[in-house]
């Protein structure tokens, strides 16, 4: 096992009606907030009146950004930027998504950066500060509320960046289970899909002592297997949401990958898709996890994807290796298919146009990853995608 450093300063409070426990810890920082929110559900749910009447009562002066993307864009973290100078606000809070809490991240850095925000994406090392950032989580997905990471798009160039700073961890995350009641059957498909990204794309690293952290890998990724499905077809199933909940906070905040980290290969790829054709971030990581999983399987490989096999799926280790190995990925496979996600590229009327492009801009990102992907490897996979 390597060397690491761990070390999450978030708060949490978890479970019902945790709500009451938010105004007072902005308030410790500052009477002045920018409330980040995406297309408007948490109107149509009741949450946003919440959030505000529980704000408002406790001294906080609310702004308002509305309408992030699903892949946040730069230009949006601009105009968040302009109204946290402009108003001298003192916090920012995320009531959403991965992407609403990866939008409020940015922006919080930006406030206090006297440049365009673009620029702190493309160089992390500018973050020097930020406001403190607050979330309340309305699905369970990316896990945004306890990492240091955000993701951000900008469609001038057909980029989709990840940013990474210290300065990003939220001060405190929300998370309620029933505020992930009305997310959509696809959306919380597509959400369980891109928790168990997270943990694969980890599981698969090269270190042999690091027992553990696979082994935690083993129950996060079970639990998602056990109750994603019903919480696709029993949406206000307290427990599925609460598990799936907690499983996208614990599949990204490293407790999976301190101590064996490795680099990503099928996130550097779909953030090229989702850079050019702007699809839900879950769905093209479900589609090219499998194709993904079949390229790289090799003698070299074959043991970790047996252990993966027997300890995830369940396959008979008594099996030869190979059937083992390949089993583990054809269930996979199914899997995300037995939830209703698209499991070709072309269904999302996506074709050939981009993958050159694409595929160099992957490459970039996957040089340290389990098997490092060349260009042309990237392609292949894009190709046997489709």
């Amino acid at each position: 096992m390597k060397n690491f450093y761990y070390h999450i300063p978030t708060e949490v409070f978890f479970g019902k009606g945790q709500i009451e426990n938010l105004a007072p810890k902005i308030g410790d920082y500052s009477k002045k907030v920018l409330l980040v929110y995406g297309g408007g559900s948490i109107k149509r749910t009741g949450l946003y009146e919440k959030v505000i009447e529980k704000l408002v009562s406790h001294g906080i002066a609310v702004f308002e950004l509305g309408g992030v993307e699903p892949n946040p864009r730069i230009d949006t973290v601009r105009r968040g930027v302009k109204l946290c100078k402009s108003h001298e606000i003192g916090a920012v809070l995320s009531v959403g998504g991965g992407s609403t809490t990866d939008c409020a991240k940015l922006v919080a850095a930006g406030a206090l950066y006297d440049g365009d925000p673009w620029e702190l994406v493309l160089d992390n090392g500018k973050i020097k500060e930020a406001l403190p950032i607050f979330t309340v989580v309305t699905i369970a997905a990316t896990g945004s509320e306890m990492d240091r990471l955000a993701v951000i798009s900008n469609m001038d160039t057909n980029e989709k960046l990840a940013v990474f700073s210290p300065y990003f961890h939220p001060k405190v995350s929300i998370l309620d289970p029933e505020y992930t009641y009305t997310v959509p059957k696809i959306q919380t498909a597509a959400g369980t899909a891109d928790i168990m990204s997270h943990v694969i794309e980890r599981y698969f690293n090269p270190y042999e002592g690091a027992y553990l952290q696979n082994r935690i890998g083993d129950g996060l990724l079970k639990t998602c297997i056990h109750f994603g499905p019903i919480a696709c077809e029993e949406p206000n199933n307290y427990d599925a949401r609460a598990n799936l909940l907690w499983t996208s906070t614990l599949a990204i905040d490293g407790v999976t990958w301190r101590g064996n980290e490795v680099g990503s290969s099928a996130h550097p790829m779909e953030h090229e898709l989702s850079a050019y054709y702007d699809i839900t971030h879950g769905i093209g990581l479900a589609i090219l996890i499998p194709h993904w999983m079949r390229y790289i399987l090799s003698e070299q490989t074959k043991p970790r994807f047996v252990e993966y096999a027997v300890n995830v799926w369940g396959v008979d280790s008594a099996l030869p290796d190979d059937e083992i190995a390949k089993a583990g990925i054809e269930r996979t496979h199914a899997f995300f298919e037995s939830l209703g996600i698209p499991m070709r590229l072309s269904d999302l009327d996506i074709d050939e146009t981009h993958f050159d492009e694409m595929a160099e801009k992957a490459e970039k990102r996957t040089k340290f990853s389990y098997v490092p992907l060349s260009k042309e490897d990237v392609k292949s996979i894009f190709k046997a995608a489709l």
